[in-house]
């Protein structure tokens, strides 16, 4: 990289890079993703972390407190620290979404500076439910929220590197999901059937999932090549000229739409989807937005980059990026050998309680049944009925709902009880729960 190239890598993401209107449409994206998270989480969090919930808050906090001491606030980072209880995790979840529609609205409020402020709380509330969900949060899809978040803190006014670090985001997640369904070993990925099962055996199907497992054995194994080739391939366009990006985007795109067609997984492609918008700039995606909302959106920014701020905002990437993209190549690298890198491991773990530089491996494996839990309460002891779940297809008689962006936590957990014993403590908890009819569970 010669010296011009690293300038231009360091100016601001709107001066002649063309990102200005890329970096504003984002922000506005993300704070409907953010919307979604915590407006999900609101509905599900008193039962999963409250004090009659699955696992509460407070005995998670004394957890921490016994294993790490002094230094658990660092061990397990939480606003819970400061306020627990049922309250107060209502009040994170719903307060991220009142603050997502904040965010959602700035441009058109008085309060348009507020972007970095508002990003920052947004980042700390999600963290602080991540780990007060525990299990039940420890996902792919909020591994990539927390990052992207943290990443978006230092997109308004910052340097064009911000763009860079997410291409190198939406590289690693694509990339890395492909490598893994190669490193599995698993055969549905090597003979090319595993869309033969997928849609069958995943964990939340809805409609389109049914019209997809009907198709015909030649085309699923197209899909699953496709997939491969997606994944494993197309990332590389990401770092080449603006052609091959585009293409890169659009392909990614598409792909994403399919997925949203034919599976019930959150706001997770969506955000997918919107992580693209960094192969494009401000020429393209200019053609798609109201010549009012350019003006706004060209305006705030030039608002928000205040004299004196540039080589603080390009200092504070450079150092980030100094940290978090080594980070990120370790934990590749330790993806692929398939065991620890020590030293460097410990050091990667740490930074894994903030979830700024993850590993991804979206369904590596496929299974070739489908195990269903079946639970069954009574009144009496002698008569018992099967718990009818809201969204798990327990019932054949009954379709399956079409539920993106929501995430049923409880409902995707109990599909991993019968293929894994590690969660037994899990349904343990869950039905001590059911039995003393704590309300927030029942």
């Amino acid at each position: 990289m010669n010296q011009t190239q690293v300038a231009n890598l360091l100016t601001r993401a709107g001066d002649g890079a063309g990102y200005r209107l890329v970096a504003w449409v984002f922000l506005r994206l993300l704070a409907l993703i953010y919307l979604a998270a915590f407006a999900s989480l609101a509905v599900q969090i008193e039962a999963l972390a409250g004090a009659e919930g699955i696992y509460p808050i407070a005995e998670q906090l004394a957890l921490a407190v016994d294993g790490y001491g002094t230094w658990a606030w660092l061990a397990y980072p939480s606003l819970f620290w400061v306020l627990s209880g049922d309250w107060a995790l209502l009040g994170a979840a719903w307060g991220g979404a009142a603050f997502s529609l904040l965010l959602l609205m700035l441009p058109w409020t008085t309060w348009g500076k507020a972007e970095g402020p508002v990003l920052i709380l947004l980042y700390l509330l999600y963290l602080s439910l991540f780990h007060a969900g525990r299990f039940f949060t420890n996902f792919q899809w909020d591994y990539l929220l927390l990052e992207t978040g943290f990443l978006a803190i230092l997109l308004p006014g910052g340097p064009r590197l911000v763009v860079w670090l997410f291409r190198w985001l939406l590289f690693r997640l694509r990339f890395e999901s492909g490598l893994a369904k190669l490193l599995s070993g698993d055969p549905g990925w090597r003979d090319l059937t595993a869309l033969g099962h997928y849609f069958e055996t995943q964990p939340l199907p809805h409609p389109g999932a049914w019209v997809a497992h009907q198709w015909p054995d030649w085309l699923l194994r197209v899909g699953s090549g496709g997939t491969l080739l997606v994944e494993l391939v197309v990332p590389f366009f990401i770092f080449l000229p603006r052609p091959w990006r585009h293409f890169a985007a659009w392909v990614t795109i598409l792909w994403q739409l399919l997925i949203i067609a034919t599976s019930n997984h959150n706001f997770f492609n969506l955000l997918t989807i919107c992580l693209c918008l960094f192969l494009f700039d401000d020429k393209a995606v200019g053609r798609l937005i109201p010549s009012g909302w350019r003006r706004r959106a060209l305006a705030g920014r030039q608002l928000s980059e205040r004299p004196g701020r540039g080589m603080a905002a390009v200092t504070l990437t450079l150092a980030l990026a100094m940290v978090l993209v080594p980070a990120s190549l370790v934990s590749g690298a330790e993806m692929l050998l398939r065991r620890p890198i020590e030293p460097l491991s410990g050091w990667v773990r740490q930074l894994d309680r903030f979830r700024v530089a993850n590993r991804y491996h979206v369904f590596p494996t496929i299974d070739t049944e489908r195990l269903e839990l079946v639970i069954e309460a009574s009144t009496d002891g002698a008569r018992w009925e099967p718990l009818d779940f809201r969204y798990r297809p327990d019932d054949p008689a009954q379709a399956p709902a079409f539920i993106i962006p929501h995430q049923p936590r409880l409902d995707w957990m109990l599909w991993f009880v019968p293929k894994n014993p590690l969660f037994l403590d899990l349904l343990e908890s869950f039905l001590i729960r059911l039995r003393e009819g704590a309300p927030a569970v029942t």
